[in-house]
């Protein structure tokens, strides 16, 4: 018998105040990109930003819908918007805002959104880091050096 094995996923926790400028500025985006949100039934607003190589922030923020399976998450939104013949992506910043309750621990991309980000990361040939937030200024920022840690055992066009 095959003994078991672990995954591990290396990430770095990082105060705001010690985030790189470029990381604070795709933070400040993606918080500014929540007021464009729609999310009458959950109330749970996501905002994403994509930094470009070239310096450009694109911006993207959940939309629902009453048909659930309708809706659409930040990143994807965000995503969808990137020309994949154009400057590659470095970076996204996903960060999130509730009415019911106050949330401390930082928004992770759900498993749609992980494909989606690795396909991009695929495609580029390249990394791409991922900065999750919490509402709570006061709770350090997750990062993960490249979307791929995301989804370690993935299934990419590779596998076709």
């Amino acid at each position: 018998m095959t003994p078991d094995r672990h995954l591990t996923i290396p990430y770095r926790e990082v105060p705001r105040a010690d985030l790189s400028p470029d990381e604070a500025r795709l933070l400040a985006a993606a918080e500014r990109a929540l007021s464009h949100s729609y999310a009458p039934y959950s109330h749970f607003r996501v905002g994403a930003a994509l930094l470009l190589a070239n310096g450009e922030i694109l911006t993207g923020a959940n939309h629902e819908n009453a048909a659930f399976p309708v809706g659409v998450c930040a990143e994807r939104v965000v995503l969808g918007m990137l020309d994949m013949r154009g400057p590659a992506a470095v970076a996204i910043a996903v960060t999130y805002q509730t009415d019911r309750s106050v949330r401390h621990s930082p928004l992770a991309p759900c498993g749609l959104c992980r494909q989606s980000l690795l396909e991009v990361r695929v495609h580029q040939k390249a990394p791409i880091a991922v900065l999750m937030a919490s509402p709570d200024a006061a709770v350090p920022v997750r990062i993960l050096a490249d979307a791929a840690d995301l989804l370690p055992l993935y299934f990419s066009g590779e596998n076709l």
